[in-house]
């Protein structure tokens, strides 16, 4: 099974935060040990943002985490390509007003990946497969 990290749960898992359950972590240890575990190249534009307004605070500079977090041994990178962008059409009019969220849910639908996201908007518009290990 291959998936798709929204960029919270990215976040989260190489953060420890206690918002992601036990079990989550695990799975998500396991399928990166796999070469499994996916992430938009969006999330790492967000990551900079929330990094740049004070929300995501580090113990190291942030050049030196990002290139550690999106390593090849943690994720595999998915590009802003010509496929996600036609993958946008198959969002039904009105989902999800973020850019960035959209971006990541069309780079999952044209992957064909299981997004692990908390997102209740992107989880109960059933646009995309929702992966088991997300919090239910």
């Amino acid at each position: 099974m291959k998936v798709l990290l929204d960029t919270h749960v990215w976040l989260w898992w190489l953060l420890g935060s206690e918002r992601l359950r036990t079990q989550e972590r695990h799975s998500l240890d396991r399928l990166a040990a796999a070469g499994s575990t996916h992430l938009s190249a969006m999330s790492l534009w967000e990551a900079q943002m929330l990094h740049v307004k004070g929300r995501l605070v580090l113990d190291r500079p942030f050049p030196g985490w990002l290139r550690e977090a999106a390593s090849p041994g943690v994720v595999q990178l998915l590009p802003l390509d010509v496929e996600v962008v036609i993958a946008l059409q198959q969002l039904p009019e009105g989902f999800h007003g973020d850019p960035a969220d959209r971006l990541i849910v069309g780079t999952g639908l044209a992957y064909g990946l299981q997004l692990a996201t908390h997102d209740q908007a992107i989880r109960s518009s059933a646009v995309i497969p929702i992966w088991k290990g997300s919090r239910e």
